[in-house]
């Protein structure tokens, strides 16, 4: 460091030209036009020109090999054909959800499966599972309009009929938009 260096300060944002050395102690003409005393160790001199050198460790064979270890990495790459794929199916036929349904009304079977649908919702939101198909089976309607209903409760769904060669008329497909918020 010598007198009219450009230099900064480390730990302020004060910047200016060394006017004056006396022992540890440099006094420096800040940009503002304030004379300011700093100890050398508090400044850094400010060269329009940096060597490369100076950013660069010493041992770059280090850092090009990790380099290429990351790189030599695969990522799983998904077929075209498993990307369509549903992750998630969630049947709801009562044989499926208890072992015995022969004592419960169709009120409770209902209850069971709507409830069955909305933990498995809340699980594949938390989880961010966008696609989700729900098995209802065709019969009369009932819960499938039940599950209807359920969806419009979440402003980040959108529900579809499933895919008919796979599942016919009995199953709804959902998908869950993961950037919206509840």
């Amino acid at each position: 460091m010598k007198i009219g260096d450009k230099v900064a300060v480390l730990d302020d944002d004060i910047a200016g030209v060394v006017i004056k050395i006396k022992g540890i102690t440099v006094t420096i003409d800040t940009n503002e036009d304030f004379e300011m005393e700093f100890q050398k160790n508090e400044l850094v001199v400010m060269n329009n020109e940096v060597s490369k050198k100076a950013f660069l460790p010493e041992d770059m064979t280090t850092i090009l090999s990790e380099k290429a270890q990351k790189k030599n990495k695969q990522t799983q790459r998904i077929k075209p054909k498993d990307r369509t794929l549903p992750p998630m199916e969630v049947d709801l036929h009562i044989h499926q959800l208890v072992p015995h349904s022969k004592k419960l009304s169709n009120h409770e079977m209902l209850s069971i499966q709507i409830d069955t649908a909305k933990r498995q919702l809340d699980f594949a939101i938390n989880k961010k599972i966008q696609r989700v198909v729900f098995i209802h089976g065709v019969g009369e309607g009932v819960l499938r309009a039940e599950l209807e209903y359920l969806f419009r409760q979440y402003g980040n769904i959108s529900h579809d009929d499933a895919n008919f060669q796979k599942y016919g008329r009995g199953a709804t497909e959902i998908y869950i938009f993961q950037n919206k918020t509840e």
